[in-house]
């Protein structure tokens, strides 16, 4: 029983990580026969009745979640505000431990992390904002996902791309009136490279005409799955100004492209990586999932090494994350509680390899229900960081955000916070209110 707790929530995201669905219950002060059930009582410290609920649950199961009880997705935000408050690396580090039970190895990977991306990405400047343009179609839908992506025909990618385009002249307009300028620009999806040839150049020729992409950091576009990118793809994106592209094969093992619902080939992806070298892409990104179905230490290994081999300037481990609407979630509701002990080996040796081969961890977010409750972890070569990653796990910058899906934030210095501003999801929707989403920037971003 919670007693005195208004909002559970929170508090049941840390007993989610000790105990699965069909292991607790969480009961109100009102249930009359609550017999025997364990007691917490807020007494207006909400980390204090976390550390009572963490102690508690790890006396009973034997387990000690090396996060404690951090369950936000942004601890290295939360690392920097206690950074700024205190101004001692050494005393942050002692509040992490005591007030929020971190592990050693924890604390010390997000303090380095901070201490990276203070000195690489630094400030966003006052009047900069990150620009991130949605493209919500792939050729298939992933086991394990349950973003909203669509798998549609070219006349109705068309029809997306003309409403695009109207929000994109539009914010290009206010943008110039208000003296804003992007920091980076970032089209992710969904799979961008599902756009064809001619869909890709218009999109990308009207986002340099709209917006002064001359003077950003970072200009990426999502390329995804090997399967949509050809050489003329590559050439376009290049010549339009694009520097840091992501490839995202997941994994390198055949047989799981199958399970999970890809249907590219490794061979498709080793293409894609000399076609983009070829091309001369300054900076490749890769995703890699620990935890997928039926995955070994072995195929996890091998996928890292296989990736660093390609010469990537950036690679990205994800632990699985189940999502509540994705088919695997139905498939086996506590997939997440199972590997906890493989993912962890998985994402230890990970990351010792890939500093043994010069790349460094320069972001990191968290998720929930993730196979071990371990985290997200970017790493770099070169000092080749993502500046729009780190931008919008920071949150000290307005990020304007086009297409369906996209989700705006108004970032407020002075008071540091944010208000969002969502366009709708679904792409038909919002092709048919266009108009209703652009008015809604204007009263609510641009105000």
């Amino acid at each position: 029983m919670l007693r005195g707790v208004q909002n559970t929530h929170q508090y049941e995201e840390l007993i989610k990580i000790f105990l699965t669905a069909g292991e607790y219950e969480i009961l109100s002060e009102s249930t009359e026969n609550f017999g025997a059930c364990k007691v917490f009582e807020f007494k207006g410290d909400k980390n204090l009745l976390k550390r009572e609920i963490y102690e508690s649950l790890r006396e009973y199961t034997g387990k000690s979640p090396k996060w404690g009880i951090l369950t936000g997705i942004r601890p290295v935000k939360l690392t920097g505000e206690i950074m700024d408050r205190c101004g001692s690396a050494e005393e942050t580090e002692e509040i992490l431990a005591k007030k929020y039970l971190a592990h050693a190895d924890k604390r010390s990977l997000i303090m380095e992390i901070l201490d990276y991306q203070r000195q690489t990405a630094g400030r966003p400047k006052r009047d900069s904002m990150s620009l991130y343009v949605g493209i919500p179609f792939c050729p298939t839908r992933c086991l394990y996902c349950s973003f909203t992506s669509n798998q549609v025909e070219k006349t109705e990618i068309d029809r997306y791309l003309e409403a695009l385009l109207r929000e994109i002249d539009y914010c290009g307009e206010r943008m110039r009136q208000h003296g804003n300028r992007p920091e980076s620009v970032y089209i992710g999806g969904g799979t961008p490279t599902s756009l064809d040839e001619f869909q890709l150049q218009r999109l990308l020729d009207k986002l340099n005409d709209e917006f002064d992409t001359q003077v950003l950091r970072e200009f990426t576009v999502e390329a995804g799955r090997p399967d949509t990118i050809t050489k003329e793809k590559l050439e376009i994106i290049r010549d339009s100004g694009v520097g840091r592209i992501s490839i995202n094969p997941q994994t390198m093992k055949e047989e799981t492209l199958r399970i999970i619902g890809r249907n590219h080939t490794v061979d498709e992806t080793v293409k894609a990586f000399e076609m983009a070298h070829k091309a001369g892409i300054d900076c490749i990104n890769t995703d890699l999932i620990a935890g997928l179905p039926g995955e070994s230490f072995d195929d996890f290994k091998n996928s890292v090494q296989r990736i660093e081999e390609l010469g990537v300037e950036n690679i990205t481990l994800h632990t699985l994350a189940v999502k509540r609407a994705s088919a695997l979630k139905a498939i086996d509701e506590e997939f997440n509680y199972k590997n906890e002990d493989l993912c962890e080996r998985m994402l230890s040796y990970a990351g010792e390899y890939l500093r043994s081969r010069g790349y460094r961890p320069y972001y990191l977010y968290r998720q929930k229900h993730t196979s071990g409750n371990t985290e997200n972890l970017g790493f770099c070569r070169n000092h080749k960081i993502s500046v729009y990653n780190i931008r919008i796990m920071e949150e000290a910058q307005s990020i304007l955000a086009l297409g369906a899906g996209g989700v705006s934030k108004v970032y407020f210095p002075d008071e540091n916070r944010l208000e969002r501003v969502a366009n709708v999801s679904n792409y038909q929707i919002y092709i048919d209110r266009i108009d209703e989403m652009i008015e809604r920037k204007e009263k609510e971003f641009w105000r």
